[in-house]
């Protein structure tokens, strides 16, 4: 990241998970360190008849989103689509910039959404539509909202944002890279504000696919489908938990939000992009010291790694993604002759892909008192981490938030905690690089 001319905060975030809408009830599964499984339906035949199969997900087709959507306003969207605009919704809510403001109308506003899998129903049924009809038999309608960036242009209509409009597909890192290109769209003066977010569908024939491949936990020695967890940094993990719904975040210029009273959630300090060259296309790699070399340079000209009194990881349960992030973080850490500090795996409770992980960060920035890391039962030896353990700590001041991708992506933020003042607003107490 180089010198920009805006500092750049968050003010508002909308969530529409497994937990609900809004973030009361992650809040208290992150206290908690519970998760929240149902699970995926299988009579279509997608899933492999085998006990070790996977059957469970994080889903969030059954909550209600009524409040942020009208019966005829979701009736032309596809499931990500009206996740996407409720969590946007909720996110100007929060932020003061709901409707009422005309303040998100503005050219200046742009939307930044990462997906993995794009609208997955929609575009099943316009395949199934072709194969069974014909190719004269497809659907404009289903066509239209089953390309990957239908959920970022459905937020841009519901809310008037007509900024740039980007839709982000790293795998893993997407939601992190979303929510760092916005800030640079804000922080360069292109735009005034940002709707930065990510969007999931997981449908059957996803969880499927995923199960096949061997990513998603299949209950680990057990097998049994109680006991499918993410185990973050276990020795014992065995793949991650598939999550669908969407969070989306207000990004704007720290004088225009305290300008107009807002209270800011955290302010973003610096960022930083990298690509691990050792990745095959579907899979992790091994480039530990190309990317703690990376992140070392971001931590060198924001304060150094001695700043950092919180990391929010992106370890999900995978074999060879859990491994390279816990060699990365030691590599930058052990130049320094420090100890990592507290270790959050947020993605033990959100799951991979929908966004959560995003609303989870923030969450740590405000201080929120997680529990003990969901499904972590023994160290592995191989990795030399332990997440954190549910212990007491104080508010954090500066955080580090990071996810690496299968294919090679990777990407870094540094985050600083707003001090709340006497008069109960916060302020920005630490300068920008």
């Amino acid at each position: 990241m180089s010198e920009s001319p805006h500092t750049v905060v968050a003010t508002g975030v909308g969530l529409v998970s497994a937990f609900g809408c809004g973030t009361e009830g992650l809040e208290a599964a992150l206290a908690e360190g519970a998760t929240l499984l149902q699970d995926v339906d299988r009579p279509a035949g997608y899933h492999r008849d085998a006990p070790d199969s996977a059957r469970r997900a994080l889903l969030a087709g059954s909550v209600s989103l009524a409040e942020w959507l009208k019966p005829a306003e979701a009736r032309r969207m596809s499931p990500p689509s009206k996740f996407a605009v409720a969590a946007a919704r909720q996110a100007l809510a929060r932020a003061g910039l709901g409707p009422e403001s005309g303040v998100a109308q503005e050219p200046a506003t742009a939307v930044v959404i990462s997906t993995a899998f794009g609208p997955s129903s929609y575009t099943e049924r316009l395949l199934e539509q072709v194969f069974r009809e014909g190719p004269e038999a497809a659907s404009p309608f289903l066509f239209t909202e089953c390309v990957a960036n239908a959920p970022a242009a459905q937020i841009a209509i519901a809310t008037g944002a007509r900024g740039a409009n980007l839709t982000v597909v790293q795998r893993e890192a997407g939601p992190l890279a979303a929510f760092v290109r916005g800030a640079a769209e804000v922080a360069s003066g292109r735009a005034r504000r940002a709707l930065v977010g990510a969007v999931e569908e997981i449908t059957p024939l996803v969880h499927s696919l995923l199960d096949r491949f061997g990513a998603i936990s299949r209950g680990g020695a057990s097998g049994r489908a109680e006991d499918e967890a993410a185990r973050p940094f276990d020795r014992d993990r065995d793949g991650f938990l598939a999550s669908e719904g969407a969070a989306v975040i207000v990004l704007e210029r720290e004088e225009d939000a305290l300008a107009r009273g807002a209270r800011p959630l955290a302010k973003i300090t610096a960022w930083s992009n990298a690509f691990d060259p050792t990745a095959t296309a579907t899979e992790w790699g091994t480039g530990a010291d190309i990317l703690a070399r990376r992140l070392g340079k971001l931590l060198d000209r924001s304060g150094g790694v001695s700043s950092i009194d919180r990391i929010v990881s992106g370890a999900s349960g995978s074999r060879r993604g859990d491994a390279l992030e816990a060699h990365t973080l030691l590599q930058v850490w052990s130049r320094s002759g420090l100890p990592l500090p507290p270790l959050l795996a947020p993605k033990a409770v959100v799951g991979e892909y929908a966004g959560g992980f995003l609303a989870a960060m923030l969450l740590a920035a405000e201080g929120l008192a997680f529990g003990a890391t969901a499904g972590f039962r023994e160290a592995d030896p191989e990795l030399g981490v332990i997440p954190y353990d549910g212990r007491a700590l104080p508010r954090p001041r500066r955080l580090l938030a990071t996810s690496l991708a299968a294919g090679g992506a990777a990407c870094w933020v540094v985050l600083d905690a707003a001090p709340v003042s006497q008069e109960g607003k916060t302020k920005s107490e630490v300068p920008t690089e």
